[in-house]
């Protein structure tokens, strides 16, 4: 089972976004036949296994075991991956693309980066595990509280330096065997927590 798979075709995309299937996919999170999982969502059975022959046509559902009962075949289906995610690609033309003339300090430009990331990290992930092979990537994740706006762009100023200076030291267009490897920055604002409605009503009656 992947990590997280990454769906790539309005077909599939419909499919994890009808609520029937989507929550079909959270039941086989561990392999579950057709009878128990009518039983547990309280449905019919044909009606179980119909979708579930839909999920396993469009991959995102695959047989782990098949057990003989008599003179019937009983077969245990579990998710192909534990989460997913939908790639930008599988909305066709009117996909986000940063490579399109758009504002290069803008956040939907920054979108549009995030978007292209899921697609080609989500295409690789695919590949490394039909070879099973290891992807090697890097990540970070943290988060600075900045005193002023002044400080922030001091940062970012010092930041662009640095990596600049680490690209020319490590950037070599002729090596042999050499591969391009794709370096993104993101830097946002954190979104605030949303207020409760009570606490907007009282917030109102104070005011």
């Amino acid at each position: 089972m992947l990590d997280v798979c990454t769906i790539e075709t309005p077909e599939v995309a419909a499919a994890v976004l009808d609520p029937l299937r989507n929550r079909l996919l959270g039941e086989l999170e561990t392999p579950a036949s057709a009878a128990s999982l009518s039983s547990r969502m309280e449905m019919p059975r044909q009606k179980i296994n119909y979708h579930l022959r839909e999920l396993e046509r469009l991959g995102l559902a695959t047989v782990a075991e098949e057990r003989q009962w008599g003179g019937l075949t009983e077969r245990r289906l579990v998710a192909t991956a534990s989460s997913y995610v939908i790639s930008p690609i599988a909305l066709g033309p009117i996909a986000t693309n940063p490579e399109r003339k758009m504002d290069r300090l803008a956040a939907s430009y920054l979108v549009a980066l995030a978007a292209r990331a899921v697609h080609e990290i989500g295409d690789l992930i695919r590949r490394a595990h039909t070879a099973g092979k290891h992807l090697a990537t890097l990540s970070v994740d943290t988060v600075i509280r900045f005193r002023s706006p002044e400080d922030r762009a001091s940062f970012s100023r010092e930041l662009t330096d640095a990596i600049n200076e680490l690209v020319a030291k490590y950037h070599d267009e002729s090596a042999p065997g050499g591969r391009p490897h794709r370096l993104v920055l993101l830097a946002h604002p954190l979104p605030k927590p949303a207020e409760s409605k009570e606490g907007d009503a009282h917030a109102r009656q104070k005011g």
